[in-house]
Parts: structure tokens; sequence; C-alpha cells
């Protein structure tokens, strides 16, 4: 209380200290080159070839892809820049082409959306699409409903951007061609066939041993093929979780909470200065105020099936009489305590049904044009077949059903009552499982069949939430704090962990934009940390987890974005080069032997045949993929034995042993289409990725997410 006179006694001089502090933060933005508004002017979310995408506009998008598609945060981040990016790297190319759109080609676009050409209010007389009734609604449109106007700007803009697309693949196509010589050549190559005999070593036959691979020829392979080798920043962490998780004297003391509403119980009223007694569950005369004031969940005063009540607690819960009281049970991250209010026979019913419309009923489709009678016939008529043979229900509903359950052959599925309108309510409420009748309401006939009828319970339950105490959250955070401080101290991480029976987690290549972590979700500031400056390999720190409880996680290693370092590329490049000084090992060793025999008892192995090869399959029976070695075949004369010839697998020596050309055709049309195709096919996805790969592109959205 002292400490709050001195703050109240000196609230003057603080407001006047916070007053100056403003403005100066004020000021200072006007004399050091900062905006008008005194903030300081960030960078904004990225630049293509030094334009630069809002980000404004790039953080309304990604609120609006959470708010309207689901998505998590990192998700919506990664879609919405990937889209900007198509976006702004097209529109370029656009405008260096002078790509534009006018008035006749949005015209046209309109005339050809279903959205836009088959609205009544845009249509003439013939039912055709009429772009003047289309401008004059635009015109109102604009007068009348600014915002509305505003989202048409923005979807016209939208249709624009699609037609130059549109039109920009289809100038992209039209200078693809393929020419009767491509059609010749992909006819040839699938038509003309060798066979061979062919003497394999593999690589694997001969020992690591004899070769040595060093650090210094896999950094020089890494450096002839930098197209291979880049890679992105990334870090490598270790982390001990400590999870907040309730103790199970926090779940006692919780069932016990709950078994104290079991019990009346006298309390001192501080208002009436009397001694009053406070009603148990059972005992209450106002269940709704009793469960919102004692529960974690509001009272709800929906019934319920069987099927809906907690799978372990079901039987016993459907089952207990009115005013009656079970609990505590565990449900889904709660103790609950429930007390059964009310019981409705048959409260929960399932019925299938046949709609039949005509026009001017409600939600009646355009295409809809039979009378109200005609409707009524035809349902006296489906009714009658409906109850001649009950079991053919679904398949009348899937032919002649105008309700959009027709698909599920007219199954509703299970409702309570009043979900449905009243005509078709006091049907299927009133009358027995399996009955089928036909009822009249706004939507036209409905032809009905009752396919199933459950009892419902009405329930009061109160609620707990498991949640941890503050003496188990204070024992989570000592423990957390003292285990950081610890590593911290000692050289080794998991040595520390292993001590005090820790589990250690490691997470390899850490991306800059990366929110999960292996079995932890939502960890952005700790990935920040691992690719801040002030973040050095060894360095520890500790983060909250957002469901409760703590991280300490130690930076192990850490990649720039450029050519992978030697050590994380060993795996990979080592057996390429083991495979090469293999290759140059078995020609230094067996060059001498000129047939196919002689070379095949020189290493023990057999000689092999592989029959109808051609240039499409570049695969070799028994030897896997070798398009370099079936390529030679076919330029060797029938019987002439090759050299020595380095393969993906092994080292060959080959034998043509029979050559077949297929017959010329008239016309190679097929095989030109085909071609064609091949070439037209996704290229602007292709060309787009070229386009990308040419563009200095900077990604900043590392510093805002």
């Amino acid at each position: 209380m002292a400490i709050l006179g001195k703050i109240r006694e000196r609230s003057i001089f603080l407001i006047l200290v916070i007053g100056m502090a403003l403005f100066a933060f004020v000021i200072s933005g006007v004399f050091d080159g900062g905006s008008g508004s005194g903030f300081e002017t960030r960078a904004p979310i990225g630049e293509v070839d030094g334009e630069e995408l809002s980000i404004a506009e790039f953080r309304n998008q990604v609120d609006f892809s959470e708010r309207n598609f689901n998505m998590t945060s990192s998700q919506a981040v990664e879609n919405v820049w990937n889209q900007m990016l198509r976006s702004t790297i097209l529109q370029q190319e656009f405008e260096a082409l002078g790509l534009g759109v006018g008035k006749s080609a949005i015209e046209l676009v309109l005339s050809e959306n279903p959205n836009f050409n088959s609205d009544t209010r845009f249509q003439n007389e013939i039912g055709q699409f009429d772009v003047q009734k289309f401008i004059d609604f635009l015109a109102e449109l604009k007068a009348t409903n600014p915002i509305a106007f505003e989202q048409w700007s923005n979807q016209e803009e939208s249709l624009k951007n699609s037609y130059r697309q549109t039109v920009y693949q289809n100038l992209l196509k039209a200078g693809l061609n393929a020419t009767e010589k491509d059609g010749e050549y992909a006819f040839y190559s699938e038509g003309n066939t060798v066979n061979i005999q062919y003497v394999q070593i593999p690589y694997s036959s001969i020992p690591d041993s004899l070769v040595s691979v060093t650090k210094k020829d896999i950094k020089n392979y890494i450096e002839e093929h930098p197209s291979d080798f880049e890679v992105e920043a990334s870090r490598d962490i270790q982390y001990v979780l400590f999870e907040e998780s309730p103790s199970l004297e926090d779940e006692n003391a919780i069932k016990s909470s709950l078994e104290e509403l079991l019990q009346e119980k006298e309390a001192y009223n501080d208002v009436s200065k009397l001694t009053e007694t406070l009603p148990s569950i059972k005992s209450t005369k106002n269940i709704s105020e009793f469960i919102n004031e004692y529960s974690d969940i509001k009272f709800d005063s929906i019934y319920i099936a069987k099927g809906a009540l907690p799978t372990a607690a079901a039987n016993t819960l459907f089952a207990l009489p009115e005013g009656e009281v079970f609990g505590p049970y565990l449900d889904n991250g709660y103790y609950k305590l429930s007390r059964m209010l009310d019981r409705k026979k048959g409260g929960s019913v399932r019925a299938s049904h046949i709609l039949v419309s005509y026009q001017g009923a409600s939600n009646a489709a355009s295409d809809i044009t039979r009378s109200k009678a005609a409707a009524k016939a035809e349902a006296q008529r489906l009714l009658r077949k409906a109850r001649n043979n009950p079991s053919t229900f679904s398949d009348l509903a899937k032919e002649f059903s105008d309700g959009p359950s027709k698909t599920k052959g007219g199954d509703l599925g299970f409702f309570q009552e009043g979900a449905m309108v009243p005509n078709f309510n006091d049907f299927v409420f009133s009358n027995r499982n399996g009955k089928i009748g036909m009822v009249e309401t706004d939507f036209g006939f409905h032809v009905i069949q009752i396919t199933g009828k459950e009892d419902v319970v009405l329930l009061a339950t109160v609620a707990r939430k498991l949640v941890p105490s503050e003496e188990t959250s204070n024992l989570v955070f000592n423990q957390a704090t003292k285990f950081e401080i610890a590593a911290q101290k000692e050289v080794d991480f998991v040595q520390v962990a292993e001590e005090n029976k820790y589990s250690v987690r490691p997470v390899k290549n850490l991306k800059v934009l990366d929110n999960n972590l292996p079995g932890l979700e939502n960890q952005r500031r700790l990935v920040q940390w691992a690719f801040s400056e002030e973040a050095q390999v060894g360095d520890i720190k500790r983060f909250n987890v957002n469901s409760g409880g703590y991280v300490v996680a130690q930076l192990t290693n850490a990649v720039e974005e450029g050519l992978s370092p030697v050590e994380e590329a060993s795996a990979r490049v080592t057996p390429i080069l083991r495979n090469q000084q293999k290759a140059a090992y078995i020609l230094d060793n067996y060059s001498d032997n000129d047939t196919l025999e002689a070379f095949a008892s020189a290493n023990n192995v057999t000689v092999n045949s592989a029959a109808a090869l051609n240039t499409q399959a570049g695969t070799l029976s028994g030897a896997g993929r070798e398009p370099l070695i079936v390529g030679t075949a076919f330029s060797m004369s029938e019987n002439e034995v090759s050299e020595l010839l380095k393969g993906q697998n092994g080292v060959y020596k080959i034998k043509i042993t029979q050559s077949s050309k297929a017959a010329p055709i008239e016309n190679y049309t097929f095989f030109i289409n085909q071609e064609q195709e091949k070439y037209r096919s996704n290229i602007l996805s292709k060309v787009f990725t070229a386009l990308k790969d040419s563009k200095e592109v900077i990604d900043n959205r590392a510093e805002y997410y």
C-alpha cells in the first residue's frame, strides 16, 4: 500500500515523463528520415527485380486465408507468398510484352463466365448475356453500394489477370509446334530396336578399400556442380521438453471439488448476515444457474442420443433415472458430474424423403416447370411405388427427388423435433418407424420414409477442465530453469539431460520460416532465435510452450545459404566419386580383354542378353537403368563389340547381335501431335519456373513472421 501511495503522489511526474518519451519517439522520426507518423519505415515483404511487394497487402491476404480457408498462419504465409510471387512475375512479363486487357476482352470474359451469363439480371429477352445491362448494374452499384462496387473492382482485376494468363499461355503454345522430322524421330525412337549381349562388372563388386575419397575430392565435386548443391539456410537444434501436465494431486483436487457438489453445505452470507444452505447438484431447483456457477462449460439444453455420450460412461449415463447423478468421470480432458433431467422416447428420428417441387415453390430450381397439381400427382405416383416396394425408396430418391439429399438416396440422417418445417416434423414424430407417407410444405410435396428412431436424454453437467495447479506449474518452471542454468554451465547438453533423466530430442534441417518442430507445434520464436545473429552454435535458451510448459533448446549446427558444406553433401557425393574411381580401376585392369567371353571370364561373371531395346526405354534387363549404354548400342553395327563403357551401375562391354529398323509409314501425324502435346504440357508452369529463376527475388518474410 505504501508503494501505491508513492505512485499516486508522483502520478503527475510519471505522466510528464511518459509524455516526453512519446514526444521524443515521434519527433525522432521527423529528423532521422522516418515517416511523418514517427514510425520506422520497414522493409517490404519482398522484392522481385526491385519491385516491392506490399507488406500491408500481404498481411491482408494472409488474414483472409486464415479466416476463410482454415489455414494455419504458416500455411497462409507460404500460400500467399507463392501467389503474390507468381502474380508479380507474370505481371512484369505481361507489361514487358505489352499484353493488356481492353473493353472487348472484358466483355468476352463476362459473356463466357457462368457466374454472369446465367444471371437473369444481365440477360436480354432471348436469354443471352447483355453487356449494357451489366454496365447499368455497375453504375447503380457504384452509386448505392460503394463497398460492393469495391468488391467488384477487385473481382474485375482478378478476371483481367486470369484472361491475360490465358492469352499468354495460348501465345506460348502457339510458338511450340512439332515438325514432320520431330514426328519421324519419335516414330523411329520407338520402332527401331537392337538385341545385345553384355557383360557387366558392378561397382558394388569392387571393394571400397581399393579406392579413396577425400574431403578435398568432395569439395571439388561440389564446386564443379554448383547447381546440384545449392542449399537454403538451415539450423539443427536439440531440445528438452518440460510439459506442464496436471499431477495426480491436481486430478484428485478437481475430483474432490466436484464431489463437494454432491452434498448440500452451509455457508455464511455476508449480505444477509445469515447462514444459508447451499443446494447440491441433485437438490438444486435452478439447475441451469447451478451449472453456470460451478462449471467451466455453460448449461446446454440440447437433448442428445446415446451415441453422442462419452463412450466409457455412455451406458451408465443413458440409464440414469430422472434426477439421479453420476460422477465424477473423465471425458476429453474434463472431470464431469452429470444429472439426468429428462428423457424423450423416440426424440431423435432418421428419415429419407423424395421432394417433388414445382414452379414457384420455395428454393425451386430454375429448370423446374411443372405445376403444383402436376407435382402432387407425381408425388402420389412415387408414394404408391415406395409403399409397394419400400426397399426401392433410396433408388427412387436418387432418380426422382428435386432435393439436395437425392445423392444420398434422400437420407436426411438423425434430427430432433423442431429441425424440420412443421408438416414434415409432425409426420415423422407422430408415426412409427418404417412408415411411408406424403406431406406438403412450401418446398413442394415430400414422400417420406421413417428409417429410424432413438431415445434422447437431457443432462445437466458440471465440467471442470483438468489443468495443472499453480504448484505444479511452479515446479515445472523450476525444473526447466535449473536445467537451463546447469546446461549453460556444462560443456555437454546431452550429458546434463541424461544426469537428470530428461529425454533429448534432436531436430535437423530447420528452415527460416518453419513454425513447427517434430512433435511440438507453434515454436516460431524458437526458430527465429535459431536464425538470429545473436545465436551461436552451442547457445542454449528457454522458450514457452503454448499448451503449457517449456522447451530448453540448444543450437547445434548452422548452415548458411549457398553451396552445401562438405559434411552435409558427403553422403550424396561419396558414392558418386567411389564409382568413378572404381570405373577407372576396372578400365585400367581389364581393358585388354577383346571379347565378351574373355572379359566375363576374367571377372568370374556371365554374358547376359537384352532383347528389343529402344532409345525410349534406356533400361537393361538384369542391370537397371543405363541410358548411356543403350544409346551407345544404337551407334554400333551388328556383331560389333564395344570398348569398356562406364555406366551408372557398373562398367560394360557390349556386342550387337541384331539390329532392326522400323518400316517407314506414310503419315507421321499421330507422332507429330504426340510430340506437340508433350512440348505444350504444363507450359505456363515451366515458363514461370524459368522466369522465377531469372529474377532477383528478395524474401523478407522471416522479418515479419
